[in-house]
């Protein structure tokens, strides 16, 4: 999963960034509200949530949210306040927010709402997806083919939960880079190759059926 942050405190932004990173989830961070607004408006595939901060410079929270909503961009929204008036929270919520925090907040109660939020996107999706003897279980992360279960990077479990949400379809380097990775990541690292090769090494082993595909010169794809 991606993360947008739009937080004008830079010291706070680059704090959620890395601690989002190491939770597992791929992560960008702006400090104002027009860039956050054509942010999500021009790579919406990109990001499954937004940490939004009401005070911003150049657009404020509520009217960077109004805004998406009203070009129907349903992109969970949790909006930080340091506000904590009855008014605020309701013209937060008022403006398309999915929910709100109020500063200071801890980060384990962020990843939570995060974690709620995630749970109930615009489609129900379940808790576990499965192709063929392969299951993944988004809540704990753990992967299994048939009764053996396989240990992933945190990297290699995104990669694949990527692939495995859109069976049959060949995903290239660039769309699995921008799901994964952060915004500023290197297009032409050949990292994707790398877990690839190492995803493959764990999924496959001598007596499975092959189900990640490298399609040659496009991208990779999982089978169902």
């Amino acid at each position: 999963m991606k993360i947008l942050v739009v937080e004008d405190n830079k010291k706070l932004a680059k704090s959620l960034k890395k601690g989002l990173e190491q939770e597992g989830y791929a992560a960008d961070y702006l400090t104002d509200g027009e860039a956050g607004q054509r942010r999500l408006e021009i790579g919406l595939r990109d990001y499954d949530l937004v940490v939004l901060d009401l005070m911003l410079p150049k657009r404020d929270g509520i009217a960077v949210c109004k805004n998406w909503r009203d070009q129907n961009i349903m992109t969970p929204v949790i909006m930080l306040t340091a506000k904590d008036a009855d008014e605020d929270k309701i013209f937060g919520l008022d403006s398309g927010a999915d929910d709100y925090l109020i500063k200071p907040f801890s980060f384990p109660e962020l990843l939570a709402r995060i974690r709620a939020l995630l749970r109930r996107p615009k489609t129900t999706l379940p808790s576990e997806l499965k192709i063929k003897d392969l299951v993944l279980n988004i809540s704990t992360r753990k992967v299994f083919r048939g009764q053996r279960e396989v240990h992933l990077t945190l990297k290699e479990f995104a990669i694949l939960e990527y692939l495995v949400r859109q069976p049959n379809q060949v995903l290239n380097r660039e769309q699995i880079i921008s799901h994964v990775w952060d915004f500023a990541f290197d297009s032409f690292s050949n990292l994707v190759d790398v877990h690839i090769k190492n995803l493959r090494k764990k999924l496959e082993k001598k007596n499975d059926e092959k189900i990640l595909e490298t399609i040659r010169g496009i991208g990779y794809r999982i089978k169902s």
